[in-house]
């Protein structure tokens, strides 16, 4: 599992998804615009729907599990890229398009 950290709040996906995640982000920060991203949350932390304003000047971190990075899905980088960049914001999702669940969030103190 790895783990994207921002301002203070880290969230745990499985390696292959945080890669894909990573591209997408950093594309839309590049461009100097800020985004949603929201996802389901793990049964563990009370099976909900999470949100957070990415914004260009909160630092982020990313954090992998693996050595080796995944291969790189073009499509469902795409499909990600669009959701970024809807009025909806990036919804995490799969290759599939199915919900992506976050096994983990929490703030730190």
């Amino acid at each position: 599992m790895g783990t994207l950290t921002y301002d203070g709040t880290a969230v745990e996906f499985d390696d292959r998804t945080l890669t894909h995640l990573q591209i997408v982000i950093v594309n839309q920060l590049r461009r100097r615009a800020g985004f949603l991203m929201s996802w389901i949350d793990s049964p563990a932390v009370g099976d909900g729907r999470s949100a957070i304003w990415v914004d260009p000047s909160i630092p982020l971190y990313f954090r992998f599990d693996g050595s080796r990075v995944p291969a790189i899905d073009e499509e469902w980088l795409q499909m990600l890229g669009q959701s970024a960049l809807s009025s909806t914001g990036l919804i995490v999702q799969g290759a599939d398009g199915a919900p992506v669940r976050a096994n983990r969030s929490f703030r730190w103190t």
